[in-house]
């Protein structure tokens, strides 16, 4: 018992240690790490990264897993560029009526690949990642590969204005940090997420509709997954096919560094915030200390292993759905 509890304590606290590290580290470096400026840098970058990663935290809580972040990031990403110049191209018009359009877009494809999933029984990993490349391929027909500026001041101000030294696009994902925890602990969904992650069989037994929570999990992690557009395009005024470009494994990177447990049941939407400081700690410190990229490749798989291997009882559990 006493060594299952250490396990468990050092699995809890373990991401947030190494995120301590590598800040000591980095710091240790160039003082230059630690500036407002640079910390601001990484926020940015990380936060379109953040709403994608909470999207994917929800169903790889309900023991799932949603690979189809690039197709509907891009696919988000490209309706609200449509949308928002057909009604008027400024938010001081009725363009803003493009937020949520591609909100309900990215609900929209969710619920598709929910339902894919559970009416087809097709596994998740295959269901939406055959779902992501629909999306890659409806956003490349959508612009015939060109590239669509969004260029109002309104809407670049999520990138343009600051407040305490940091864009409003950070307080933005904060904001929607703020709203996953609420879902995730505040509400009778998030608790079924980690019923149906923590025994699916016991969930069934006890009247839970399973695959109504699941087709309800990739569904809200569509919408996540389009906040993420919103905020990408915010970032680089720019809505394309590549817009959706290496959230993947970004996502599920953060996720899994983070702590969340890739079988379901344990970690929650703080740990994707670690996770995702994580990864781009490291990215932001190595271009800051003058390594290449192939090296930041290299430190993430590795603590990926790490990570699979501090969270997975491997005598109980014999293979990762």
């Amino acid at each position: 018992m006493g060594s299952r509890i250490r396990r468990e304590t050092l699995v809890k606290w373990a991401p947030l240690l190494v995120l301590i590290v590598l800040c000591a580290f980095f710091a240790a470096m160039e003082p230059r790490f630690l500036s407002t400026r640079n910390f601001a840098r990484i926020l940015i970058a990380a936060s379109p990264a953040l709403m994608v990663a909470i999207g994917v935290t929800f169903v790889i809580i309900m023991g799932s897993i949603d690979l189809s972040m690039e197709g509907t990031v891009s696919v988000c990403a490209v309706a609200f560029a449509f949308c928002f110049l057909w009604l008027g191209g400024t938010l001081a018009s009725w363009a803003w009526l493009a937020l949520p359009v591609a909100m309900l877009v990215g609900a929209a494809l969710g619920f598709i690949n929910g339902l894919v999933h559970v009416k087809l029984r097709i596994p998740s990993f295959m269901a939406s990642l055959a779902m992501g490349f629909v999306g890659t391929g409806l956003a490349m027909v959508m612009t015939g590969g060109d590239r669509i500026r969004i260029e109002d001041e309104l809407f670049r101000s999520l990138l343009t204005e600051r407040f305490l030294g940091f864009p409003l696009m950070v307080y933005v994902a904060g904001l929607f940090l703020l709203v996953a925890w609420f879902i995730q602990t505040r509400t009778t969904l998030g608790r079924n997420f980690y019923a149906v992650g923590g025994g699916e069989d016991l969930a069934i037994a006890s009247g839970l509709n399973v695959n109504r929570v699941r087709v309800l999990g990739f569904t809200l992690a569509g919408v996540f997954f389009s906040v993420g557009a919103l905020l990408a395009v915010g970032r680089i005024g720019i809505a394309e096919t590549a817009t959706g470009n290496n959230f993947m494994f970004l996502s599920i990177t953060a996720v899994v560094v983070g702590g969340t447990a890739l079988w379901g049941g344990l970690g929650g939407v703080w740990n994707t915030l670690v996770g995702v400081l994580i990864v781009f700690v490291i990215g932001n410190g190595m271009v800051v200390i003058g390594l290449p990229g192939y090296v930041q490749d290299g430190v993430l798989g590795i603590l990926v292993i790490l990570a699979v291997i501090l969270s997975t009882d491997r005598k109980s559990i014999s293979f990762v759905k």
